[in-house]
């Protein structure tokens, strides 16, 4: 018969209480650190006359230390494409804190400003200068929010600490970007980006022609009249014209992904083509799918490795 005597069961208690004490400090060891993620931020812009909301992903020890951090920033697609997206729709936050945690990028802060034109957001912005001046969200971003922004939130604060991952059309207006100003950023990853080509924009409805194009090229344009001055800005021979090919000669600093049934694989397909033989290096990668947040999902981790490189000299520079 087994008899256990009271010594023993205080023993037994205090072995017991020994290891849940263990078992709880080793799994708060085991456990990942997280990230800080935060919505409805905002800054004020003298260029909009209105604050400029954003979310902001801080990654794992940020409030742990002082150090300063490279800024990635998400500019999301159009229609109804918000900061909130990159989170609740694509979860680049668990994406970024995985990636982090097994060592395949370095930390960084993650941005996305809201590219709404307002409220009701009928018109899109493209994260661009409307053609007569009215919004000018693109001069915005230089002048007013990324010096807030990076001076609030412990930025590196230079060009090659500096990256654009965009969808649609913030792809778009992320290679504009790049192509229009070379020490901004360190590259650009573009999934989808939305540009069209002529006999795309010439078949748009009214409607939907007044949706995307009225604020960059001009409201209540029909026919051979949307293919303007502020059409031809964008085109990728205008584009590759006004840039210096030689500062995108020695890495890929542009990467695209587009999927094989994209509505704008075509226009992107230009692009790249004109890219290649203006000696501009990049990486253009195409697979199945659509203009779909399946297809975006799909695409982000291969799009943070590729931001990864450029911004920590991966590609050998």
């Amino acid at each position: 018969m087994f008899v256990m005597q009271m010594g023993d069961l205080k023993i037994n208690r205090v072995f017991l209480s020994a290891v849940v004490f263990l078992s709880s400090v080793i799994g708060l060891l085991g456990t990942p650190a997280t990230a800080d993620v935060r919505f409805d931020n905002a800054v004020a812009s003298e260029t909009l006359g209105r604050p400029v909301h954003y979310a902001i992903y801080r990654p794992p020890g940020y409030d742990k230390d002082d150090r300063s951090y490279p800024v990635l920033y998400l500019l999301h697609g159009g229609g109804t494409g918000q900061p909130r997206d990159w989170f609740t729709l694509g979860g680049i936050d668990q994406m970024l804190d995985r990636l982090i945690q097994e060592g395949k990028i370095r930390p960084l802060i993650a941005i996305a400003p809201d590219g709404r034109r307002d409220q009701a957001n009928e018109v899109a912005t493209y994260f661009l200068n409307d053609h007569n001046g009215a919004v000018q969200w693109e001069r915005m971003f230089y002048t007013d929010f990324i010096p807030a922004v990076e001076a609030r939130h412990r930025a590196i604060g230079s060009g090659d600490a500096r990256a654009i991952l965009g969808i649609s059309m913030g792809a778009l207006a992320g290679i504009v970007y790049q192509l229009r100003t070379p020490d901004a950023f360190a590259g650009v990853a573009a999934i989808s980006s939305a540009f069209r080509t002529e006999q795309q924009v010439l078949g748009l409805s009214a409607e939907a022609y007044q949706s995307r194009y009225a604020g960059v090229l001009g409201a209540d344009l029909s026919g051979q009249e949307r293919l303007n001055e502020a059409w031809r800005s964008l085109l990728a021979d205008t584009l590759v014209s006004g840039t210096d090919p030689a500062r995108f000669a020695r890495v890929p600093r542009f990467y695209f992904d587009i999927g094989a049934d994209d509505p704008f694989f075509e226009g992107t397909a230009d692009l790249h083509i004109t890219l290649r033989n203006a000696g501009i290096r990049h990486r253009f990668r195409v697979s199945e799918g659509g203009h779909d947040w399946i297809f975006w999902r799909k695409s982000l981790e291969r799009a943070l490795l590729h931001v990864d490189r450029v911004l920590t000299r991966g590609y050998g520079e």
